[in-house]
């Protein structure tokens, strides 16, 4: 449900998506449906040890098998890149393990055979000897171990906020943030009260329902690779780099994206299939099951330990937090992580003194990586998990005490910048009005009780990064938006077709958006947390006034009037004498962005916007089984001015849900590094008696200066509230504080046991 009206125009339309005809007919292109004369398809087989030298990897037998073109391991690779090491904080990752494995299900070799079945059976014959290490599983425990995961790190150097990247020898830390503001031991003294708090998060899966998969394909001018990547312009960048070519021989494609929500960030499966590609010298195409998903990319586990000081009136004085993220074996885009959301750990409050210690650390799991909200949140789960328990203790109600020490406009967050255009309080005031928050509530009897809770949280967005966008106007007058932007879902190739339209008052449906081609079209560094909309919304938005801008140039060289009603094919035929010619409208931006003092952590200009979300829940809990029912969910944000209210709201829910299944049941289970529920049948993600039958979702007045039309993003700003706001509504309904994800009727069921002194044993 949207409350406020947006303004008619193009800008603020609820049109339905313009590829929505072709999903719902089953017409659109996906890489999985991809077929090439003379492909190849590739199985991989994987280490079933967690940490160790590789001994020797026998392929004979699996050489043997009928129709197996061939099997490669990671020194075959080497022939065609001898250094096959990739990444995008660090280049740490192998293309297939060379001389050591780091984590259970790390790719060893690969079949390659024209019949899937046949190169599965030869994958599975390959037989590997290893040299077992001690290893390491748990973020804390990887501080101070003696299993170290990297002997060697080199740092990639590719992001400018990453420059200073280095690792710390003959430890597991891949980054450490730190930020000092204030003097926090002065306040822990002279506090009327202390907290102290430890929380953890679990992992989990990103679990888009289509499979990681991609295709490289040899051609005379080098190699084309479709693939189902949220960053084709980082993986030319990074094929490029690891062969040792130009960028303009590598061609990265991408067609439509079955669900992402950064799984498909930077490099995962295309550094493969181009090494195979060149060995094989035919086309060669990868696609996960479901099941080798969860031995690619995870989420962070993490623990965050909290300290805060309270006076007497109930204003936090100071706060101290300390972030362990498990990266596992490979860091992937972790480091980013720890730094950029390590220093909103403190939460979305005015707080004077903050110590803030953020760790990326290396262990034997899966790689982990972004998963919608960049690692906000874990943290939002443990500092309004943390702010209630404060409330509770203090006998303050949890929304008066959020109000008393909220972030409010001008005032500067805990790294120093000023908190502008993030309407924090507004979110927090609409997620209690709609809970009706000062009216009696009904708690229940019997063996239900029921309960609510709050939640809000906040997020800097990734910053400083680079969008490039072509807008063409054709000699008839119809348009084409050049842009690399992977729409994955989240509605951008129709919100961005908006915004030309606004820009050059046409309909928005006549705008036909290009998918990202690497040889058509312009770079843009990713498709993630949530920076589409801003950063290439005002790429788009300059390129399609730049256009506008040429349009009207041309048409002044031809004596056309200002002012003039002239059709834009009747400008085009002045000036060429027929129907011929284009105009090429160009738009990059980038903004502006101060790196934080490296002995501080302090910078006066972290992010080009903040996002903000809010979450209120009502819950049922049986007391018999431990099993929690949402009766009602409030989704709140502010995403400034919306440019498609409808997918607005259908990303709010959508993050929501997803977060919901995080918050409940979804957890990747490890018995020796070993996943032992990688399946569905075992993994369990939301099913639609999961979602509850009240759902609101609002969307706060506000505007986001600097942003296209006033607009920011908006994908992961319901997911912040979601965990703290349910596990707040179970201590309010049943008075136990669950500090541990996920919430699962067995852990809430142990918690009321244990609370009526009769516990479960294990």
């Amino acid at each position: 449900m949207i409350h406020k009206p947006m303004p008619a125009g193009q800008v603020g339309r609820s049109l339905p998506r313009l590829e929505a005809r072709q999903k719902v007919t089953g017409r659109a292109d996906y890489v999985h449906n991809m077929r090439v004369p003379g492909m190849l398809v590739a199985k991989v087989a994987r280490s079933s040890m967690a940490h160790g030298r590789i001994v020797s990897i026998d392929v004979s037998a699996a050489r043997q098998v009928d129709g197996v073109f061939a099997v490669y391991t990671g020194e075959d690779i080497q022939r065609i890149i001898p250094e096959p090491y990739y990444g995008p904080a660090f280049h740490d990752q192998p293309i297939l393990a060379l001389g050591k494995v780091r984590y259970v299900g790390e790719p060893v070799a690969v079949a390659l055979a024209l019949d899937p079945h046949v190169a599965e059976r030869a994958a599975q014959l390959v037989e590997v000897e290893y040299e077992e290490f001690p290893a390491v599983f748990d973020e804390v425990e990887a501080m101070d171990t003696k299993a170290i995961v990297h002997d060697v790190l080199k740092p990639a150097g590719t992001f400018p906020d990453l420059k200073h990247l280095h690792g710390k020898k003959n430890t597991n830390i891949a980054l450490d943030f730190h930020l000092k503001r204030g003097d926090v031991e002065k306040a822990f003294a002279d506090a009327a009260h202390v907290f102290e708090h430890e929380f953890r998060t679990q992992p989990v899966m990103h679990t888009p329902l289509e499979p990681m998969v991609s295709l490289a394909e040899p051609t005379p001018h080098g190699l084309t690779i479709h693939t189902a990547s949220q960053s084709p312009s980082f993986v030319r960048i990074e094929i490029a780099r690891l062969l040792g070519w130009p960028e303009n021989k590598v061609q990265v494609k991408v067609p439509h994206l079955g669900g992402g929500f950064g799984a498909k960030l930077y490099i995962k499966l295309e550094a493969l299939v181009t090494a195979l590609a060149l060995l094989a010298k035919r086309p060669v195409k990868l696609s996960l099951t479901m099941e080798e998903q969860f031995y690619t990319i995870t989420k962070h586990a993490t623990t965050l330990k909290i300290k805060s000081a309270v006076d007497g009136a109930g204003q936090v004085t100071g706060r101290r937090c300390t972030v362990y993220w498990n990266g596992g074996a490979y860091a992937d885009i972790g480091p980013r992580v720890t730094q950029k959301s390590g220093f909103t750990a403190p939460g979305p409050y005015d707080i004077e003194n903050v110590a803030i210690d953020s760790y990326a650390l290396y262990t034997n799991r899966p790689p982990a990586g972004a998963l919608r909200g960049f690692g906000i949140p874990q943290l939002v789960w443990a500092y309004e998990s943390h702010t209630d328990l404060i409330a509770r203790a203090l006998n303050i109600d949890p929304v008066e005490f959020r109000r008393k020490n909220i972030l409010r406009e001008g005032l500067p967050q805990a790294t120093g910048t000023i908190m502008k255009d993030a309407a924090i309080d507004l979110v927090l005031e609409k997620v209690a009005e709609r809970m009706n928050w000062s009216a009696p509530f009904d708690r229940g009897n019997g063996t239900v009780r029921r309960g609510r809770g709050v939640g809000i949280g906040f997020k800097a967005s990734i910053s400083p990064t680079t969008s490039v966008a072509f807008v063409n106007i054709y000699a008839d007058g119809s348009c084409a938006l050049h842009m690399s932007t992977v729409d994955m879902g989240q509605g951008s190739d129709t919100a961005m077709a908006q915004i030309v339209a606004e820009v050059l008052r046409v309909q928005a449906e006549t705008i036909r958006v290009i998918h990202p081609d690497t040889d058509v079209t312009p770079y843009d560094m990713a498709t993630l947390g949530s920076r589409s909309t801003y950063h290439m919304g005002n790429a788009v938005k300059l390129a399609a006034e730049d256009a506008k801008q040429k349009l009207e140039a041309l048409a002044r060289s031809v004596g056309v009037p200002e002012g003039a009603n002239l059709e834009t094919r009747e400008i085009f035929k002045k000036k060429y004498g027929m129907q011929a010619g284009n105009v090429m409208g160009v738009g990059s931006y980038i903004p502006t962005y101060q790196s934080p003092d490296p002995a501080t952590g302090m910078s006066d200009n972290i992010t080009p916007f903040w996002m903000v979300g809010g979450t209120g829940v009502e819950i049922e809990v049986d007391t018999e089984t431990g099993h929690v029912r949402l009766t009602k969910l409030i989704n709140a944000a502010d995403m400034g001015r919306p440019l498609n209210p409808r997918i607005v709201e259908t990303q709010l829910s959508g993050a929501a849900i997803m977060q919901l299944g995080f918050t409940m049941f979804e957890n990747m289970e490890f018995d020796a590094g070993q996943v032992t529920n990688a399946s569905f049948a075992d993994y369990k993600i939301p099913g639609i008696h999961d979602i509850p039958s009240d759902i609101e979702n609002h969307i706060v007045a506000a505007n986001q200066s600097g942003g296209p039309f006033g607009a920011k993003g908006v994908g992961e700003s319901a997911t912040f509230g979601v965990s703290p706001a349910i596990a707040n509504a179970i201590h309010d309904a049943v008075g136990i504080r669950l500090t541990d994800l996920p919430l699962s009727a067995e852990s809430v069921l142990r918690g009321i046991r244990l609370k009526a002194g009769n516990p479960i044993g294990d």
